[in-house]
């Protein structure tokens, strides 16, 4: 992972920990542990960067849903 990527990831963490009210370990356990985190995140670096944070928090909630991480 570069070092652009582990700064957009812990981003990620960052301001997801912030809308759900949840740890950043919680947050990236979850991230981690359903794949989210590798498959997703780092994966779609290089689209999911360009996104406005609101759109970016939304869109990884969304998915976190779908998965059964969040209600």
């Amino acid at each position: 992972m570069s070092k652009r990527e582990v700064e957009f990831v812990t981003y990620c963490i960052g301001n997801l920990s912030e809308r759900l009210g949840r740890s950043q370990t919680e947050i990236y356990n979850l991230l981690a542990r359903s794949g989210i985190l590798q498959d997703y995140i780092v994966a779609s670096y290089d689209v999911l960067h360009t996104f406005g944070k609101d759109y970016l928090m939304e869109d990884l909630i969304g998915y976190m849903r779908e998965k059964k991480l969040v209600a």
